[in-house]
């Protein structure tokens, strides 16, 4: 592990009261993309509330199974094997992101594999807040060819060194992130904060161990986060859209998208069993769409736009699962449930 303290004089730009008084810039670097996917290096560069390094951090993580795509992040599984589990860092690693406000590029993807490493430890990460430099380079409406760290880093004059080494990707992200926060300060911008739900519950499926090979093309499996699982037809006919306000009916169609606090599977299950229907997919028949971050940008959330769908958060929908109306028709019987499928197929998976 590496920790350095650095120092800085404070830009004299007169400051918004309402800014976070501190911020954890931070970049991971994991084995893939997926849900059961594991941190193998972290780091972060604690800045003070006008964007100035206080200190950095970085420590590889022996993610107990196949590093993934090495050609990528460089960390072979010799390199990894000797190094600190996640649980041995984790309080270390808390201590870096306590009270402050997690910066990341692509924020909520760093965030899901952050919390998902606590939950796994059975604890809790203390992030109550991100902010994702896409997003603040957006509002800044800076004229970027893309939102690559390597283009926000080009236009601040930021020289990347190691792209894809966890130090040197959040050094370049402090670096350029300073800037952007005296932008916005200079500006009046409200910063483009979110809320961070830390995950509570949590299993993993069997993954390979290191020195082991995932299946997948070179060893990188950037499949889903867990085994395909079909759920019997939902017995009741989609009664269209939901309507805030009003409660959630049986044979609704839902769909969800981001992360969620409650494990996925499970919120699903009492979906389900509340008599909804589970979509894989978002379409103009989906009654509504659960997700934490409307602003994310998944291919659901940008759907719901275009089709008017509604969106609710993790919360919200489990206050209406407590009230599900029940529907006016009875379950279909088995011999007339081919109708059904047909309409749930609608929109594709």
């Amino acid at each position: 592990m590496l920790e350095d303290r650095t120092t800085a004089a404070s830009s004299p730009t007169a400051w918004p009261t309402a800014y976070p008084k501190g911020y954890a810039v931070v970049d991971v670097e994991t084995t893939g993309l997926a849900r059961d996917d594991r941190v193998i290096s972290a780091a972060v560069y604690r800045l003070d509330a006008r964007g100035e390094v206080e200190d950095r951090w970085y420590t590889m993580v022996n993610p107990e199974r196949d590093p993934g795509p090495v050609w990528i992040h460089g960390l072979t599984s010799e390199m990894l094997e000797g190094a600190p589990l996640f649980g041995d860092i984790a309080e270390e690693f808390a201590s870096r992101l306590a009270d402050r406000v997690l910066v990341a590029h692509n924020a909520v993807f760093d965030w899901q594999m952050i919390a998902r490493e606590y939950a796994r430890a059975r604890r809790e990460a203390p992030v109550r807040q991100r902010l994702c430099t896409i997003v603040l380079s957006k509002e800044l409406g800076l004229p970027l060819p893309n939102h690559k760290l390597e283009s926000l880093a080009a236009h601040f004059g930021v020289v990347q060194q190691r792209a894809h080494h966890a130090l040197d990707d959040a050094r370049v992200l402090a670096e350029a992130f300073r800037p952007s926060l005296r932008a916005a300060a200079a500006g009046g911008l409200r910063l483009p904060l979110h809320e961070c739900r830390p995950l509570t519950e949590w299993a993993d499926r069997p993954a390979p161990r290191i020195g082991q090979q995932a299946g997948g093309y070179g060893g990188y499996r950037p499949g889903s986060w867990r085994p395909s699982r079909k759920r019997p037809a939902c017995p009741y006919p989609n009664p269209g859209r939901y309507e805030a306000g009003k409660r959630l009916k049986q044979g609704m169609r839902v769909a969800f998208s981001g992360d969620t606090s409650v494990d996925r599977e499970l919120l699903e299950d009492r979906a389900t069993e509340a008599g909804l229907h589970v979509a894989t997919s978002l379409s103009r028949l989906t009654s509504l769409l659960v997700t934490n971050d409307p602003d994310s940008g998944t291919s659901k959330v940008v759907k719901a736009r275009q089709y008017g769908t509604p969106v609710v958060d993790e919360a919200a929908f489990g206050q209406l699962l407590r009230d599900v109306e029940p529907a006016v028709d009875k379950p279909a019987p088995a011999a007339g449930k081919e109708a059904l499928a047909a309409e749930h197929a609608l929109g594709g998976p």
